[in-house]
């Protein structure tokens, strides 16, 4: 199966695609221009920037959506008007990265170092309610988040360890239980990035560097790959109608000029198979 190119070459570092259901529209970020994309159904986007970085998003239930920024979260209204909390860290050399909600309406999201060191990164959750925790600690590049459809744990990718883990989560305290590796990935096919499921329980991860998505099932089996014209594929998202199109972000991050032409654009394609509505953020 090919994913076929939506838009063109739209961002530099493409991540967090995700369907917002108020708008009936995909978002997704540009991360280090620190853009959140909103595209109209032909694929142009529309950008609202938010600071140095945009890392992640997911939808608020009473409408605009829940971010995370370089060194923090911030809320962003209906009309736009961005509303930035304070600094989580004053280490200027880590940044937020990537994260998701979970079924009570929590937003976590983890972080990394720029220069990927191992270890330096945290996960955090913010609450309904406003408050902030530490979920996880010690992850190098904190990546794909999302919970098992009954709510009973997460998948969740530290792309160094080279696997999808399985991790059960405190529903009072949010902190991750030590993740149990559920799929291990060749470093020549590529190195897991963002993830999705779909309605039946199965898992589709972006390969960076691998030129493809995969989806494997809720028994860990590998049963489909979509090919995608562009190396560094970053994450992806179910979206459009009954949320039977797959939508996949790419990245242009540290290729030279003409190398990869493809890089950067958002690829889509139909499976057969289609995802849930997104987990939204309770705040």
């Amino acid at each position: 199966m090919r994913a076929e190119d939506w838009t063109g070459v739209v961002t530099y570092h493409g991540e967090g695609p995700g369907w917002d259901p108020h708008i009936g529209r995909l978002r997704a970020v540009d991360m280090l221009a620190g853009d959140i994309l909103t595209f109209d159904g032909a694929g142009v986007p529309e950008r609202l920037h938010l600071g140095e970085v945009a890392a992640a998003w997911r939808p608020r239930a009473s409408g605009g959506l829940v971010a995370a920024v370089e060194r923090g979260f911030a809320l962003v209204a209906p009309d736009g008007e961005v509303s930035t909390g304070g600094e989580l860290w004053g280490d200027a050399s880590i940044r937020m990265n990537e994260g998701g909600c979970d079924p009570a309406g929590n937003f976590y999201c983890g972080s990394m170092a720029y220069d990927t060191r191992p270890g330096a990164g945290t996960v955090y959750r913010l609450t309904p309610g406003g408050d902030i925790s530490v979920a996880h600690t010690g992850v190098t590049i904190s990546n794909g988040l999302a919970w098992a459809p009954d709510g009973t744990f997460a998948y969740y990718v530290d792309t160094p360890t080279q696997s999808i883990a399985r991790v059960t989560v405190d529903p009072e305290t949010g902190r991750f239980a030590t993740p149990e590796p559920w799929v291990t990935i060749d470093p020549a096919d590529g190195a897991p990035d963002g993830i999705t499921l779909d309605a039946e329980g199965g898992v589709w991860v972006a390969l960076w560097g691998g030129s493809a998505v995969r989806r494997y099932a809720a028994d860990g089996a590998l049963d489909e790959v979509v090919e995608v014209n562009a190396r560094q594929v970053s994450a992806c998202t179910f979206g459009g109608d009954d949320y039977r199109r797959l939508f996949i972000t790419t990245s242009r991050q540290d290729l030279p000029d003409g190398e990869d032409p493809a890089a950067g654009a958002v690829f889509t394609v139909e499976p057969g198979i289609g995802g849930a509505a997104p987990l939204m953020y309770a705040g």
